[in-house]
Parts: C-alpha cells; sequence; structure tokens
C-alpha cells in the first residue's frame, strides 16, 4: 500500500501552505450552557512541526476496507514510539495526503513547516493501554465510516495544543470509495410524496443518480435524482473555510411520488456509470404517509440538540455529545413504534468541520432510511456574522446554513429560509426557523399565521408548532432572568392562542421542561396529567436533551413549570384518533417514560371561544 517515506513527509510539510491565522479557531463551539469545545478546533494543526523519528512507526489494518459491501469497519493501528508520553496522540486524516495538495490554490505560503487541514478524528496514545508511556507500544481500534477518499494515521507529540509529527501509516481505503451511501428520506410537499437524499462520490458526469422502488414485494421502477454539492468559497468563514473543509462528495435528491397512503415500499439508491454498468446500494423500505386527516394510529418523536459522537471513543466525545448515542440507539430500537421524526435544530455541531457531517449521516441512517427525518434550522448550522442570520454570532463555525440546506431536504419553498409545513395524517406541523426574523410583520411571521390557519382542526386536531430557540417558555435560558426568547413570546403567542396550538416545541436549552396551558405568563388550566374541553392555552416544551451537554434551570421557581428534568431524552406523540392523543417524555438512557399527558376532546371544544382566541360574530339574523 502507498505509504510516506521520512524524505517524502519533511518536503511535504516544507511545501505546506497557510490557510489562516488559527489563533481564532476556538471560537466555534462555546456555548451558553457550558458545553465545551468542539473537540477538532482543540488541536493547534496550524502549529504542526516535522519532528519525525526512523524508530516510530505506525501501521494500520486492514488495507481494504468494506469488501463485503459495507460502509464502516472497524480497523487496527499499531504503534510504535521509542521517546513515548502521555501527550502523544494519534489523528485520522482523510484524505490520506494531507498536504499542501488539500489546500486552495490562493493560499499563502510559510516558512515553517504547515498542515492545512483537520484530522477527522483522534485518539490519544495510551487510550487503550496506561502502560504505553512505559513500552511505547499500543494498539488502538478505530471505527471508519466511508467517507469518498482513502485514510492515514499520524503519530504526534507534544499533545493538541504543540502538535509534532513523529509517524505516518500506510494508506488504507474502502473498495467502492464513491459507493452511495446513508440515505436520508422526508415528506416531500405533498402527502403522497417521499423524498430520498443520499451522498455519493460520483458526479452528474460520472453518473447518472437514481432510486429504484416500488411496493414491497411487487415490481421496482425507477425515479431519477437531482445531485448537488458545494465549495469552499461557498462557505462564509472559519474554521470551515479553512482546516475545516473537506470535500462533501456529491449529494442527490430523488421524488418518489403519488404513493399509496400507509403501504410499505423498499428502495435502493443506484448510479448508472457511463460505460453502462449500475451500481447499488442495499435494500431499505419506509412505510408511507397517511391521507391528511385519516384517523388511524400516529406516532411522532420530537427532540433538539442531539448531535454526533463516536463508537470508538475518539474525539474525547464523553466530553462533548455524552447523550447522541444512547439517544440514537433508543430510536433505533423503538423504530418499529415511530412513524416520523423531527430533529429541531442543533443537527450535528460540526460547527465547521466539514467531516462531522457524514458521520451524523452514518449516525441516523438506520432511523432516517426508514422513518422521515425532519429538520430545522439552530443556530450551530446557520449563525454566521453578517450572513443574514437574526443572531449574528459564529456557532455555524462558517457554515451558515449551507451544510443543513443541502445535506437534507425539507419542504420549504426556498430551503435557505427553513420555515415549512408538513402533514401527517391527523397532525399539521408548522416548523419555525429561529435563525431568521419571526417578529410581526416578518416574512416567516406571515408564513407561520398562514401555516396555522390552514389546519383543519375537524380532520387535523392535533396542531404543534416547533422552532429551534425557545421562542416561548423556559426556566432556564441562558440569559438572566429572561425566560425563553421575550421576543419571541410578544410576536407569537397572539397566533398561538388565536389558532389553539395544541404544543409548541423548543430545543436551544439542553435539558427537557413543560409547563401548563399557557398564554400571556398564566396557567389557564390547572390539570397536570390530563386535558380535556375547551382548547385554551398552548402547552411549551422544551426537549433540548437530545445529547449534548445538559444545562441546568434558573434559581427561580417558575409558577408555569410542571416538570423539569436536566437529562437527555425526547418526547413522542401518539395519536389513537381524532379525540384522544398522548404525550410521553422518555430518557434516552433507558427508554422508560418519566412524564406524561393525555388529551381527551371533541371538534366542537377547538371551536370554543376563548380570551383572544375567538371567531367574529354578528348580531345579525
Amino acid at each position: 500500500m502507498e505509504s510516506f517515506s521520512s524524505l517524502q513527509i519533511l518536503i511535504i510539510l516544507l511545501v505546506g501552505c497557510l490557510c489562516v491565522d488559527l489563533g481564532r479557531l476556538d471560537v466555534a463551539a462555546h456555548s451558553k450552557n457550558g458545553m465545551g469545545v468542539q473537540p477538532l478546533s482543540k488541536i493547534a494543526i496550524h502549529k504542526a512541526v516535522y519532528s519525525l523519528h526512523d524508530n516510530a512507526s505506525i501501521t494500520a489494518y486492514p488495507y481494504v476496507l468494506g469488501a463485503k459491501g459495507g460502509s464502516s469497519q472497524w480497523i487496527t493501528v499499531e504503534i510504535e514510539c521509542p521517546n513515548p508520553t502521555e501527550d502523544d496522540w494519534v489523528a485520522v486524516f482523510s484524505p490520506a495526503k494531507f498536504n499542501s495538495s488539500t489546500c486552495s490554490s490562493d493560499d499563502d505560503k510559510q516558512d515553517e513547516p504547515y498542515i492545512c487541514s483537520a484530522p477527522i478524528k483522534y485518539k490519544f496514545a495510551n487510550d487503550s493501554d496506561a502502560g504505553y508511556t512505559k513500552t511505547g507500544k499500543a494498539s488502538l481500534k478505530f471505527q471508519l465510516i466511508n467517507q469518498r477518499a482513502d485514510f492515514s494515521f499520524a503519530l504526534f507529540s507534544g499533545g493538541l495544543s504543540n502538535p509534532k509529527l513523529v509517524a505516518v501509516s500506510n494508506f488504507i481505503k474502502f473498495a467502492n470509495p464513491k459507493a452511495p451511501l446513508y440515505p436520508r428520506l422526508s415528506q416531500g410537499k405533498s402527502w403522497d410524496e417521499m423524498t430520498v437524499t443520499w451522498t455519493s462520490g460520483y458526479g452528474i458526469t460520472e453518473a447518472v443518480p437514481m432510486v429504484e422502488w416500488g411496493l414491497k414485494g411487487e415490481s421496482q421502477t425507477r425515479s431519477p435524482a437531482g445531485t448537488l454539492t458545494f465549495h469552499q468559497n461557498s462557505m462564509c468563514g472559519i474554521p470551515a473555510r479553512t482546516v475545516g473543509w473537506r470535500d462533501p462528495g456529491f449529494i442527490h435528491t430523488s421524488f418518489l411520488r403519488d404513493l399509496w397512503p400507509n403501504s410499505m415500499y423498499s428502495y435502493k439508491l443506484g448510479h448508472k456509470l457511463v460505460n453502462g454498468s449500475y451500481i447499488w446500494s442495499k435494500s431499505y423500505s419506509f412505510k408511507s404517509s397517511p391521507y391528511p386527516g385519516q384517523e388511524s394510529l400516529q406516532r411522532v418523536v420530537i427532540f433538539g440538540d442531539m448531535g454526533k459522537a463516536e463508537r470508538d471513543g475518539s474525539n474525547e466525545f464523553n466530553n462533548y455529545q455524552p447523550g447522541s448515542l444512547n439517544t440514537t440507539d433508543q430510536l433505533i430500537k423503538d423504530l418499529n413504534a415511530i412513524d416520523i421524526v423531527f430533529h429541531i435544530g442543533d443537527i450535528t455541531y460540526a460547527n465547521g468541520y466539514i467531516s462531522q457531517w457524514d458521520q451524523f449521516t452514518s449516525q441516523v441512517e438506520p432511523i432516517a432510511s426508514t422513518v422521515p427525518y425532519m429538520i430545522a434550522s439552530g443556530n450551530h448550522e446557520r449563525d454566521s456574522p453578517g450572513t443574514g442570520s437574526f443572531y449574528d454570532g459564529n456557532d455555524s463555525g462558517g457554515e451558515c446554513g449551507v451544510l443543513a440546506e443541502t445535506m437534507f431536504y425539507v419542504p420549504a419553498e426556498n430551503r435557505a429560509k427553513f420555515w415549512y409545513s408538513t402533514d401527517y395524517g391527523m397532525f399539521h406541523f408548522c416548523i419555525a426557523d429561529s435563525e431568521h426574523d419571526w417578529r410581526e410583520g416578518s416574512e416567516q411571521y406571515k408564513f407561520i399565521e398562514k401555516c396555522l390557519a390552514s389546519a383543519d382542526r375537524k380532520k387535523q386536531p392535533w396542531l404543534i408548532f416547533a422552532a429551534h430557540r425557545v421562542l416561548g417558555y423556559s426556566s432556564s435560558y441562558w440569559q438572566s432572568g429572561s425566560y425563553g426568547e421575550p421576543m419571541g413570546r410578544e410576536s407569537l403567542q397572539k397566533l398561538w392562542q388565536k389558532y389553539k396550538v395544541d404544543i409548541a416545541f423548543f430545543g436551544h436549552v439542553h435539558n427537557y421542561e413543560r409547563t401548563c396551558p399557557i398564554y400571556q405568563n398564566q396557567c389557564v388550566n390547572t390539570e397536570r396529567s390530563h386535558y380535556s374541553g375547551t382548547v385554551n392555552g398552548t402547552i411549551h416544551v422544551v426537549v433540548g436533551g437530545g445529547g449534548s451537554h445538559l444545562g441546568e434551570f434558573g434559581p427561580v421557581q417558575t409558577t408555569w413549570s410542571i416538570y423539569k428534568d436536566s437529562d437527555f431524552g425526547f418526547v413522542k406523540l401518539t395519536a389513537f384518533n381524532y379525540s384522544s392523543l398522548l404525550f410521553e417524555y422518555k430518557k434516552s438512557s433507558d427508554g422508560k417514560v418519566y412524564d406524561s399527558f393525555t388529551i381527551s376532546r371533541d371538534y366542537r371544544d377547538v371551536l370554543a371561544c376563548v380570551h383572544d382566541g375567538c371567531e367574529p360574530i354578528t348580531l345579525a339574523r
């Protein structure tokens, strides 16, 4: 297999390029909830110096991965180092040549050796063997996923802040690095449409993308797919535009139309190559959506702020996204009892490290390939200074919405404006984009009112609003003395009351909290576990404990808060019919229910007149 010699490494580093002064890189991931720093941003890769040792070695095997068609594989990395220290660490680079060829052509040169691409993950050399500092030998296990390029492993001394390159491994790669992978389902713009989005290494000049699909067990048809990608100059700032950049490959979306309701379909992803041969993924399946208003059992899962984690323990994930895998695994375990998922913002926490989006789509593939995986835009997807986001921070690490808008499909009129509506049987969902202006008079405000007003409450009695930031109520909002987003309540709560929104969901705050049915800071119902009769007030739910670092609650005991939990979890809604809804909050650690309530009512209860929620009447006869 191809590998570096000591001389080659020295030459590569001496002609390395300067991407940016990266002393500012720690900006990417500080959180109001004390979440910590994006693990890859801890690496001062711009300080890397050449320190190769003839007696140091690092070897990775097997050389070829995915020989049986798999998209992930565990590999072994063997290390020998004559001068071991507890700060030695191993970086995974992909593409394998992490040198000047990975830098953009307009980067400046600099005198000292320079590496201008961040690794995709890392581990400390003593991770699996505490005796490494005595023996200088270690064996590490990594799980790699197919990311359209080969891999190499580099041994560094000097810790993350002063990296010294000691040795570089052989190259390893997947048997078909360009294979179609990681399908993500989404509701289309009509109830009888399902979209399939996936990632591959095949551009439009190499292959024609398609989906082969049909009713399970019956003849299959083929539908074309569109192809998108983006480039480094599409990024808005650091680190996405510099060391965080990695080629995203090609993102394909196909629209499967005229589906029969409540029916099982099988599908597989395909590419017809220019030589006439075909490349196919494995087979997947999904159940099509019910007709809007159809009365049947319907189950919805909602959460925010999950992020990604590494099953091999790399990237110090326990200090960054400690609950992500638990949430993912619980959803997979319960998948036969889930019809649709809403991940309401802060999707990956890649924060400008583009490689992490592949790893997230791989992590959720068992879910997203089986049920619609609907997302909302959060600050870690969109916010970048001077780019039109409502909040002018750099929480996206320079991604400025490009990754979320391209990697996932949502049925928005304009995916750069991430608000949309969607129906699922007896549910009508209005998904807002908290990172764009939602105040009264704005374009989005008009959409929200139109979306809420369009619900036919006789056939779709369960009206749900969702956004990433807490535009409603939360006892633990990060600004002292401010519960939720005050401007959000001022602008939107009259709409929630007028159109009698049942539940408003929010993320952003990393915990769980449920309020009473509330309007203008007052509980309008004293019940806690069962609500019946006239619809008055909206129940506000913070469900931001999907996986990222947990947030604490404020010192004030708010009168409208019914249940609080600083733990990882998600909400499940079960609609049994037009009159009965079950709400359950489950912890990710064990999947058990820790908070719940039911709603029972008739259509006339939705029509009933309440304060600021009455239809106009006349005395004329």
